[in-house]
């Protein structure tokens, strides 16, 4: 259970939503894993409150490079000095706003796998792109540019989120057997790079809630959440945590 905060965030807030959110989490069964994706300004923040607790914490989006001219920009070594276990790429706000390429996206896996950092690789399609029914081609590109430029072993410890476009802070959620669908397509393509990389984590997000958390996690290939607004209030994402727990496959 991944919390993207995306951009949100302020030091007073963050301590008493990392607080609560470490121990909530420590009071979790064994095998859910939580971690948070915060704004680069809140690594330190979330390295000082989190570290010795059970939740991980990591980063939004890395830079293609390993360093250089390239301002603004933030290396995926610089994130791992902060103790970052996860760095988030590929993202449907990235592609969209900032016109990332799959190219682009599998530069930047690279990079974090370089850094020690595990990337969540997400994927999805718009609205328009499910609705001409070319959703596996997309998400299908979408993977397989990443998935081109790794070794087995590499590909084996990336996490795969899947976000259609469409579900993403619009309130709309994949009802459970379609994003059961996309999984099982997911898993076969990952299958074609290796047994081993067809066990990565598949993560679901778009508007997942407690109330529909459990139903999506307990499809056959879906892992967990990649969870977006959810994941500002630690009473909501907390639950959505526990929904997942309460799941077997």
């Amino acid at each position: 259970m991944v919390g993207n905060w995306k951009m949100h965030g302020r030091i007073g807030d963050n301590a008493t939503l990392l607080t609560e959110v470490a121990a909530g989490a420590s009071a979790l069964q064994k095998g859910v894993s939580v971690g948070v994706c915060v704004p680069c300004p809140y690594l330190a923040q979330s390295q000082a409150l989190l570290s010795g607790s059970v939740v991980r914490w990591g980063i939004q989006d890395v830079s293609a490079h390993t360093g250089g001219a390239f301002t603004g920009e933030v290396a995926a070594q610089m994130a791992a000095d902060f103790g970052v276990t996860y760095a988030i790429v590929g993202h449907s706000e990235r592609r969209a706003y900032h016109l990332e390429s799959p190219e682009l996206v599998a530069s930047k896996a690279q990079r974090a796998i370089e850094a020690g950092l595990t990337p969540i690789l997400c994927v999805g399609e718009t609205l328009e792109e499910r609705e001409a029914g070319t959703t596996e081609q997309v998400i299908g590109t979408q993977l397989e540019a990443v998935l081109s430029t790794l070794t087995e072993e590499q590909a084996a410890g990336i996490v795969v989120a899947y976000e259609p476009v469409w579900a993403i802070g619009t309130g709309k959620t994949a009802r459970p057997g379609q994003a059961q669908d996309v999984h099982a397509f997911l898993r076969r393509k990952l299958l074609e790079k290796g047994a081993t990389v067809a066990n990565v984590p598949l993560l679901y997000g778009g508007s997942v809630k407690p109330e529909n958390a459990e139903e999506l996690f307990g499809q056959k290939d879906i892992d967990g959440g990649l969870i977006g607004g959810a994941s500002l209030q630690s009473k909501e994402f907390l639950a959505i945590c526990r929904a997942a727990q309460t799941v077997t496959h």
